[in-house]
């Protein structure tokens, strides 16, 4: 299956973006192996939303989320945690998607690799393996600064075009923040059982 191509996430705003990429397959290739989920859950985060990281002002740790649209936004969370974010806007302008759950559908031997290496007393189902922003990056092996930056155009990282197409889309609040919290900017695929948090 071929990536999605530029034109994809040039020609929709973030929110249409979000709700989009549901049902798209997200793909990473290393020399390990070919890993890849179903998107079954994102958040959107637009520049004049007080959650999102280009609010205030770009800075070092940002300034991949202002590159142009298509580009890989990676950041670190709780000094410990990776989240992988599409950005979406214009270029200059800070805006991006979260990635927030996948339903494993290649390479699931190498996610649980992955997951037991970072947990080795934990025996993960195949449910916990990616239903989470910070689980999914480890089962994909993502990481800050390697993936930070980078395009899904012609990258390592890219997204294939939808697998799943017959649901319904729940419109909900963003979870996991402390501002900007009454937003509908969350959306996932409804009764699917690998959404972070129904």
């Amino acid at each position: 299956m071929s990536r999605l191509p530029l034109s994809f996430y040039e020609q929709r705003n973030t929110l249409q973006l979000a709700q989009q990429l549901l049902g798209c397959k997200l793909v990473c290739h290393t020399p390990e192996g070919r890993a890849a989920g179903i998107i079954v859950e994102t958040e959107g985060y637009l520049t004049n939303d007080p959650a999102c990281h280009a609010y205030r002002r770009k800075t070092p740790r940002n300034a991949a989320m202002f590159g142009p649209p298509g580009t890989i936004y990676v950041y670190l969370i709780y000094g410990m945690y990776h989240c992988i974010n599409v950005v979406t806007a214009d270029e200059g302008v800070g805006e991006a998607v979260l990635i927030r759950a996948l339903e494993p559908t290649e390479g699931l031997d190498l996610m649980h690799l992955r997951r037991a290496h970072k947990q080795p007393d934990r025996k993960f189902s195949e449910r916990e393996l990616c239903n989470g922003p910070a689980k999914l990056v480890q089962a994909l092996d993502i990481s800050l600064p390697k993936h930070n930056g980078s395009s899904l155009i012609d990258g390592e990282i890219f997204i294939e075009p939808p697998v799943l197409t017959n649901f319904d889309t729940v419109t909900t609040t963003r979870i996991g923040i402390t501002q900007g919290v009454d937003l509908p900017y969350r959306f996932y695929v409804k009764n699917n059982r690998f959404v972070s948090k129904k």
